[in-house]
């Protein structure tokens, strides 16, 4: 999800807008109009989808299909379990820190799909892959700083660029753990078992989310998939403005051309699958053998909006207005995705930030910030975190329902010895 945590750094980038015509970066053409949805990736089709579209949805059930029946003689469990991680930024800790706590109360399942966006992106190749990883997703979250995700480019860099920052330290800690054996790992599982990896990015071109298979992606192996596999992680948690675009070659009607992607949380913050393609499943009666369906949906963010006194300008003003409405955009995926469970028969499960977690946030990729905000997710996962079973304003207003679950976490931690949430509890009240 795209987050803005600081308002002068919005304010840089309506500045950014407005002088925008100081100067561009060259780039190739985009796809024309009339080839949309002829684009793919020159020497490794169908590893995305289009969203939005009749066809991409097609090539989704068509891909289940194909996959299902490779893997027939697979055992399959009458139980299915999906996970869904959102953006959020530095937040992505809690959702690392909910897994690894997960892990240690011992009911952790393994996955059927994993979808990730922006920091849910980096987080959910690791996820997949099961508990072997906790200790990644620990390291990433705890043991980094702003300077191994980005270096600041400034005014001058943002006017005469692309962005305000530079994401080569993020791409060479992405290159680090994102190696051909986890590569192999992640297109064995795809392959053998028909579990599934997807991550959204949005295409700014064409203004629309692309979804790609990342199981389907890390099976063909060669060094050019892993280079992409890195590239859309990348481009994932590229927040507009903020970090620079990735660009990303494509084909269609035999010529070359460029796309420009960014965080898939301009396009949604969080997702499970595509609504239609449920309808569509049973239409063409492609349902899954598994009895019982869950969806646990993580929200690396609080529900409740943070108050803040505003100043009375238009920089200002404009500044928390597109924080809210990315808040907003927030509650209605959860909608979405809450309505097509129900709908599917699916079981619907959601953590998030509780408004019992307050900690100063110093700024963007704060490592105190994210070790503690780490260290309160694993908690609640450990302790068995208290998953709510409808979205936030659902069946109580949101400030009663954020109430209630501080509540609900509160006595989920009552079953662990003071010993091992004090120092973080201390923390949370010194701050």
């Amino acid at each position: 999800m795209i987050t803005y945590k600081s308002t002068n750094r919005f304010l840089v980038l309506v500045s950014v807008a407005i002088l925008a015509g100081c100067g561009t970066l060259a780039r190739d053409h985009a796809v024309p109009p009339q080839l949309h949805g002829q684009e793919h990736i020159g020497n490794m089709p169908g590893v995305r989808y289009q969203a939005l579209s009749k066809a991409g949805i097609e090539k989704i059930l068509s891909d289940i299909k194909e996959t299902t029946d490779a893997t027939k003689g697979s055992s399959k469990s009458d139980v299915a379990n999906y996970l869904s991680i959102s953006g959020g930024g530095d937040n992505g800790a809690f959702g690392a820190g909910l897994l690894t706590g997960w892990t240690a109360n011992g009911d952790r399942p393994t996955f059927d799909l994993v979808t990730g966006v922006s920091t849910g992106a980096l987080i959910a190749p690791f996820a997949y892959l099961g508990s072997d990883y906790d200790p990644v997703l620990k390291a990433v979250y705890t043991e980094t700083q702003p300077s191994d995700i980005y270096l600041e480019r400034g005014l001058i860099g943002a006017l005469f660029g692309e962005a305000m920052g530079d994401t080569t330290p993020l791409y060479r800690l992405i290159t680090k753990y994102i190696d051909a054996d986890l590569l192999k790992k992640i297109g064995d599982e795809y392959t053998r078992t028909n579990r599934w990896l997807l991550v959204a990015t949005t295409n700014l071109d064409t203004g629309t989310p692309v979804i790609w298979n990342m199981g389907k992606l890390a099976q063909i192996g060669t060094p050019d998939a892993l280079t992409l596999f890195r590239k859309i992680l990348l481009a994932s948690a590229a927040i507009p403005g903020v970090f620079p675009p990735v660009m990303i070659d494509v084909v269609a009607d035999d010529k070359n051309y460029q796309e420009m992607h960014v965080d898939g949380g301009a396009t949604m913050s969080v997702f499970l699958y595509p609504a239609a393609l449920g309808a569509a499943a049973r239409e063409q009666k492609v349902v899954s053998s598994a009895k019982n369906r869950k969806a646990y949906i993580i929200r690396n963010s609080r529900i409740d909006a943070d108050w803040r006194e505003i100043d009375r300008d238009t920089l200002s003003i404009m500044g928390r207005a597109v924080s809210q409405l990315i808040q907003s955009q927030g509650y209605g995926d959860l909608y979405r995705i809450y309505q097509t469970t129900q709908r599917d028969h699916v079981e619907f499960n959601l953590a998030y930030i509780g408004a019992d977690f307050n900690f100063h946030h110093e700024r963007e990729f704060d490592r105190p910030y994210m070790n503690a905000l780490f260290q309160y997710g694993y908690q609640l996962g450990k302790a068995g975190y208290p998953w709510a079973h409808t979205p936030p304003g659902y069946n109580a207003p949101i400030d009663e329902e954020t109430r209630r679950q501080s509540k609900r976490n509160r006595e989920a931690l009552q079953g662990l010895s003071s010993s091992m949430f004090t120092p973080i509890q201390k923390q949370i009240e010194q701050h």
